[in-house]
């Protein structure tokens, strides 16, 4: 019987890990403290668990982000009581903010040592606000048959709503009283001899997850004849990473040849990935909206919006001045941050491709072409400049990274400029990339620790991200040890915030005072070969194109590596801006 009955806390922490692994929990980490003890000896010990010990819950946080992100399932997150929980917070809004599960535990003292000056205790009910799908203040634990059942319960409601209808994070304050090991006591003799363990866990199993299509019990009118009836529709395809690219892709396929609309495919979507797919796929669509005489041309009557819009203001803008009505796929959630004419189909693509498979068949759009006209003619001109340039700048990278790297290595890419540059230049491909990524809060926190979560037991895997967003996560090197798999992390070192250098804060770096360089590029004097090697991590430092291409097209199967490449700031910033206009 995998269950401790050396005393109450023991007993209590090991039924909510068995139940939790009955779930299909498959990863935990935890970080060190004295009150989360019978968690942590529950989840240590579970031998369908991986527990991994992680020091600063700030990158734990992340590192699990990073873990869910692969897995598409909940990771549990345990810490002790105090300040320790706060330091999840930055990685739980993330979760919250783009729909990933996470089941945090936040240990805490009972309630009689709360509010009275008692050691490393804080107020940490609802400690993440509004920033968790659901909150619950576990009791503290009692040897019960009746109590065991309400923290099964409660745990097998958390799991549910941790992964459907939307995904997101569970908050479980957890109180313990002494004694926090599992030190042996007569507390749980009388339930251990009179304890049915298979009839009491018989009705736990992994819940079925209903699609969105059938939220409210019932499918959702889809307006065929509308499509059918528009000459001028666009399918918008923003930043996604379902479980299964490859199936995803296809539906998309589908609907863009069924409808004969074209395909505008955000640089984070997998459609980049899987060109042979989507015959009307267009990549270049900022660079072509720039023109207004050509953007006029092609405005749309109506718009299918997959995910979030993609992240080009450009497109934003002119979706925005011309305000087609949009149809916004997916669960009941506001992706509209331009407030247009919208309306929302709580349906998925499975559903209405079953639908158009009986009431289409394949059309040709001339409106299609138009699209197509201009992508083949500006991607042309950018593998033209992007080939010819013979320095190892920010866009040849992203352009380099398309082309070599192994097929289906997943990619996390950093916000800010590293995200914008894949937007701009990462051309489609056949290479089945998988672009990973944290666009809910937009943020660069946890970049490096999120990266190595997603890592972990996966495909070797490539970080692509620039030097202030690597350095605000070093801590993250203290996992370099934990790490099953291998991660290339790729540091575009340009000295600084080469995101500020495209914002109009720029032109305030005239002195005697540059405030733009003290206050927004801030550069950080780090030598990165000297931070690695006192963490044991490898580094590179990559002079050309032809030493880039050598180490990104063969990955290594295990540990993890650093290749810096060293940018001009500015000299990157002038040539992305030639690329731009000269299309």
């Amino acid at each position: 019987m995998p269950l401790d009955f050396r005393n109450t806390n023991s007993l209590w922490a090991s039924v909510a890990v068995e139940t939790l692994a009955r779930l299909g929990l498959q990863t935990a980490i935890l970080c060190p403290g004295s009150r989360s003890t019978p968690l942590t000896f529950a989840f240590a010990a579970h031998p369908d668990i991986e527990g991994l010990p992680i020091l600063d819950e700030r990158s734990a946080a992340f590192f699990a982000l990073g873990c869910a992100k692969r897995q598409h399932r909940p990771i549990a997150l345990v810490c002790t009581s105090g300040t320790a929980g706060a330091n999840f917070y930055p990685a739980v809004i993330e979760a919250y903010e783009s729909g990933i599960p996470l089941l945090v535990f936040t240990a805490d003292r009972p309630p009689e040592l709360r509010d009275c000056a008692s050691g490393q205790t804080i107020a940490q009910q609802k400690l993440y606000g509004s920033f968790t799908k659901h909150y619950s203040e576990l009791a503290v634990p009692i040897a019960s048959a009746r109590m065991l059942a309400y923290l099964r319960q409660t745990l097998l409601n958390g799991w549910r709503r941790a992964i459907a209808p939307i995904p997101g994070p569970i908050h479980f304050n957890c109180p313990f009283r002494d004694p926090l090991p599992p030190l042996p006591d007569s507390s749980t003799q009388a339930l251990q001899a009179t304890f049915e363990f298979e009839s009491f866990f018989a009705s736990v199993s992994t819940p079925l997850v209903s699609t969105a299509s059938s939220i409210g019990g019932r499918s959702p009118s889809l307006p065929i004849t509308t499509w059918q009836q528009t000459q001028k529709g666009l399918i918008i395809a923003g930043p996604s990473s379902p479980h299964y690219p490859q199936g995803y892709c296809q539906a998309i396929s589908q609907l863009s040849q069924q409808l004969g609309w074209p395909v505008l495919a955000e640089g984070l979507s997998p459609l980049r990935n899987y060109q042979c797919l989507t015959p009307s796929l267009i990549s270049t669509y900022d660079l072509i909206l720039r023109n207004r005489q050509r953007a006029d041309t092609l405005i749309p009557e109506q718009v299918i919006q997959l995910g979030p819009l993609p992240i080009s203001k450009v497109l934003r803008q002119w979706l925005q001045t011309h305000q087609p009505l949009r149809w916004i796929v997916g669960p009941s959630r506001n992706l509209d941050p331009l407030h247009g004419p919208v309306q929302g189909l709580t349906t998925d693509l499975e559903q209405i491709i079953s639908v158009l498979k009986v009431e289409n068949v394949p059309v040709n759009s001339s409106y299609a072409q138009q699209w197509l006209t201009q992508e083949t003619a500006i991607r042309q001109s950018l593998d033209n400049q992007l080939a010819t340039e013979n320095n190892l700048l920010e866009s040849k990278v992203v352009w380099l990274l398309a082309q070599c790297l192994p097929d289906d290595t997943p990619l996390f890419v950093a916000n800010s400029m590293p995200v914008r540059d894949v937007e701009y230049f990462w051309p489609p491909g056949d290479r089945k990339i998988q672009p990973v990524f944290s666009r809910g809060a937009n943020g660069i926190d946890g970049t490096l620790s999120t990266a190595m979560g997603l890592a972990h037991h996966n495909f070797p895997t490539v970080l692509l991200t620039g030097d202030l967003a690597f350095l605000h996560d070093t801590n993250g090197l203290l996992n370099a040890s934990q790490l099953s798999g291998h991660l290339t992390i790729i540091v575009i070192n340009n000295n600084g915030g080469g995101i500020f250098e495209m914002l109009p804060i720029a032109q305030f770096n005239t002195a005697p005072e540059d405030y733009f360089e003290k206050y927004f590029a801030t550069p950080q004097q780090v030598d990165l070969f000297s931070l690695c090697k006192a963490y044991g991590v490898e580094h590179r430092l990559i002079s050309n194109t032809k030493e880039f291409v050598d180490c990104v097209k063969i990955l290594p199967a295990q540990g993890m590596r650093v290749l810096e490449v060293v940018c001009d700031r500015r000299q990157s910033a002038q040539q992305r801006k030639h690329l731009i206009n000269a299309v």
